[in-house]
């Protein structure tokens, strides 16, 4: 799948946070490296579809996604920077929702969840409160629940906020195996997300696209 952002700006106001942001994107892991601020956040909640842009648009496979948009929406898989809980939800419970929300239900989800968690190695700890998972432990989760419908879009809002440098290297060891055959866009303000696994790096820095590396 190809996805071309193009010439993509959003306003707050009379504040502009995006100015003019234009990129491609085919299979692989792509990192969207910048400071905290720099806009990434916003692209992110654009191309999910969280919000509009003032101007621009998302190419997929060449065609405008706003014609598209609910065939996009199924083919993609989402962790936002934080992931919110309800109290009473054990994992199991949580996963079995996120599917519920997804279409997917009966044997099909319990089948997708059992496999996602032995994946993320949550296996043992699926009855569990999730508020009572370490940070580590949520990400993992949060991966679960944004692949259970098989996407092949994959975007990753600061996925390594507030974990330890063990827990960073693990999750991007995940990132790698669940990249193969898919678009996966991380966005991170820590260059050690994404300098070993990135096959490119997209740098935004006060809403505007600064370089490209590969």
């Amino acid at each position: 799948m190809k996805l071309a952002i193009q010439n993509i700006s959003k306003n707050y106001g009379k504040k502009q946070v995006l100015n003019d942001i234009s990129f491609e994107m085919e299979n692989g892991v792509y990192g969207l490296l910048g400071p905290n601020g720099a806009g990434k956040s916003t692209l992110i909640r654009i191309l999910t579809g969280i919000m509009d842009a003032n101007s621009g648009q998302l190419m997929v496979d060449g065609k405008p996604r706003k014609f598209n948009d609910r065939e996009y929406r199924s083919k993609l898989g989402y962790l936002p920077q934080s992931l919110d809980f309800y109290p009473e939800f054990s994992g199991l419970d949580y996963l079995r929702f996120v599917a519920e929300l997804k279409g997917i239900g009966g044997e099909a989800a319990e089948s997708k969840i059992k496999t996602l968690t032995e994946q993320v190695h949550l296996t043992n700890d699926l009855h569990r409160k999730c508020i009572n998972y370490s940070g580590g432990m949520k990400r993992r989760l949060g991966i679960a629940q944004a692949l259970l419908n098989d996407p092949e879009i994959l975007i990753l809002d600061e996925p390594t906020a507030g974990l330890d440098p063990h827990e960073r290297i693990k999750f991007r060891n995940l990132i790698s195996i669940f990249s193969r055959n898919r678009t996966v866009l991380l966005s991170t303000h820590i260059v050690s997300d994404i300098d070993s696994i990135a096959k490119k790096t997209v740098m935004i820095k006060d809403g505007k696209v600064g370089r490209m590396e590969s």
